[in-house]
């Protein structure tokens, strides 16, 4: 899940007590979500500017490169675009969100193109409660969303749901040249590895275009790509 520059942005961390419970393959809506919430199911009551329908160009070079293998964790997937390529090649994917109308769609798309992907509603800030390895971790435009004390737990969780050796891949808005600080955080590559600097290897910071269904978005605003690998037990 991701908001684009110009959007408001909910707090990404949001979570409220069904969060805490790791639900069934495709958990159903919940009643009961306070206002927070709500406004997670808001992103994705009119199809949002980064949801278009196909995954992001850099995620499908990882798929053609080979890259993507084993058990995939879309973080964030909203409508499950990323998850369902995962699937696509034959992999174990799980996609995870706290918008249950997008987890909805997710669902839906999966059983329309006879492919399997699991699909639930969990926090990403707590990786760990679901008791899970995987070998790869894509996270389109969600780290970006958090800052402080938020930014260290969702590292932490996902040390905890990336296997030894695995890789994370990250899609985020950059901030080269500097921008003036708007809704969404724009990161530097410094602020990058300041975060990952402790059990991360990082493979390559690379700057792409993200698609969007807003022209002038898909014009203007930058990403980088980073990829990072948690190194081996043992390794350095």
């Amino acid at each position: 899940m991701a908001q684009p520059a110009d959007e408001p942005t909910p707090d990404p961390a949001f979570r409220d007590v069904d969060a805490d419970r790791v639900g069934p393959p495709h958990a159903p809506r919940r009643h009961g979500a306070t206002g927070a919430g709500v406004r997670h199911e808001e992103l994705y009551a009119s199809p949002p500017p980064w949801d278009i329908g196909r995954p992001q160009p850099a995620f499908l070079a990882l798929a053609d490169a080979g890259l993507l293998h084993g058990r995939v964790l879309d973080v964030g997937c909203g409508t499950g675009e990323h998850t369902l390529m995962a699937a696509r090649l034959g992999l174990e994917a799980t996609g995870i969100d706290l918008a249950t109308n997008a987890l909805d769609l997710a669902a839906k798309k999966a059983e329309e193109h006879g492919v399997t992907g699991r699909f639930m509603r969990h926090d990403a800030r707590r990786l760990a409660d679901l008791g899970e390895r995987f070998d790869v971790v894509l996270d389109s435009l969600v780290f970006h969303g958090f800052r402080g004390q938020e930014r260290a737990a969702y590292v932490e969780s996902l040390r905890a749901a990336v296997k030894p050796g695995g890789r994370y891949f990250m899609l985020c808005f950059r901030d080269e040249p500097p921008t003036p600080s708007g809704r969404v955080h724009r990161l530097t590559p410094e602020e990058i590895r300041t975060a990952f600097a402790d059990g991360w290897r990082i493979d390559a910071i690379d700057p792409i275009t993200i698609d969007s269904a807003l022209p002038a978005l898909s014009a203007c605003v930058t990403s980088c790509f980073r990829r990072y690998r948690r190194p081996a037990a043992g390794g350095g």
